[in-house]
């Protein structure tokens, strides 16, 4: 599809992407839930790392392509976008869990650092976007720094499941990660493998074919690139977050659920550094907008806010969503309205 393409084609195209995105992200939060079990990982590991970055592949292609195609603004804004999305699909994964508090039920240590984690990478970000122009071979030095500093952290959340310096109170809410025994005629641990990688690569696809619709609709219909990366890109090639977090709360894997979004929003930072990468007229993070950069912190914001939502643990009754819940929609909302304004 290229920029002559047609409106309504682009719209059919965005719609059977979300559509596919949708179906196969539910199948795959079923499958991560049981390979956390089957391994041993756990699902705050297995969450954040394997369906996290799986889910993350349409917002890779996404942003991989809007670079390489000269598109700045829309390969950033998808990234950030995408995160802020992401953080408040959570908010309404709190909203379906009603037994209680989302982030009380869900505390772990694990999920806890991956929120710490997400929080340093986007600083980085935040600084490359603001500070002096500088670039080697047409990267940011701090784009190799995101890429060190995810797997540094991933290793420390892996290292803290093994020797936990300490632990979140147990309460009657809580939701302790159990593995679940093996269904009979599940089958072998290499077949549920192999349909997790599967399931990922008709997601990957249908990403592609959605940020290649994005770009026309940013030529056609006049919207900024920000508004078409972040809101309309970001949220479609989101959707496999919401279904999984939606679908994980439903089958009771809470940590799951959080993990995978906190987990891969992380990943997700690492969008922009290929992006970076990608972009060949120099640094990316000195090409977008003003835009971009208050998304950045916006994003900063939300996840700043989810992880005190982890660590205070409100209690509420059932049906009632936590204080932080509230506050991420309504950043995210504000995000939004950002990205419209004028520049």
């Amino acid at each position: 599809m290229t920029p002559a393409g047609g409106l309504a084609l682009s719209v059919a195209v965005l719609v059977a992407g979300a559509v596919v995105i949708t179906v196969v992200g539910t199948r795959m939060a079923f499958l991560a839930d049981r390979l956390a079990d089957r391994t041993g990982l756990g699902e705050a590991f297995v969450g954040a790392v394997f369906l996290g970055a799986s889910t993350s592949l349409p917002g890779i292609t996404a942003s991989v392509t809007a670079a390489w195609d000269g598109l700045a603004s829309l390969a950033l804004s998808n990234a950030l976008g995408g995160i802020a999305a992401q953080t408040a699909f959570l908010a309404i994964a709190d909203i379906v869990y009603r037994k209680a508090n989302l982030e009380h039920a869900a505390a772990s240590l694990g999920n806890m650092m991956w929120g710490a984690l997400l929080i340093t990478l986007l600083a980085a970000l935040l600084v490359a976007m603001s500070g002096p122009e500088i670039s080697l071979l047409g990267v940011h030095p701090v784009t190799p720094l995101l890429f060190a500093f995810y797997v540094v952290g991933a290793r420390m959340v892996a290292a803290a499941r093994e020797h936990p310096m300490w632990r979140p109170r147990i309460t009657r809410a809580t939701r302790v990660d159990r593995p679940a025994p093996t269904p009979k005629g599940e089958g072998g641990l290499a077949g549920l493998w192999l349909a997790f990688g599967g399931a990922a690569l008709v997601v990957c696809v249908a990403g592609w074919g959605v940020v290649q619709a994005g770009e026309v609709l940013a030529v056609r219909t006049g919207l900024s690139e920000s508004l078409v990366g972040g809101l309309l890109v970001a949220v479609i090639t989101s959707l496999p977050e919401l279904v999984t977090s939606v679908a994980a709360v439903r089958q009771g894997a809470l940590t799951l659920a959080v993990g995978g979004v906190l987990g891969g929003n992380a990943f997700d930072t690492l969008f922009a550094a290929m992006a970076d990468v990608a972009y060949r007229e120099g640094s990316l993070f000195h090409a977008v907008s003003p835009r971009e950069a208050a998304l950045a912190a916006f994003t900063v914001l939300m996840g700043a806010i989810l992880l005190l939502g982890l660590l205070h643990r409100q209690r509420t009754g059932p049906g009632r969503i936590g204080w932080e819940s509230g506050l991420v929609l309504l950043l995210y909302l504000l995000a939004m309205l950002t990205l419209g304004s004028e520049p």
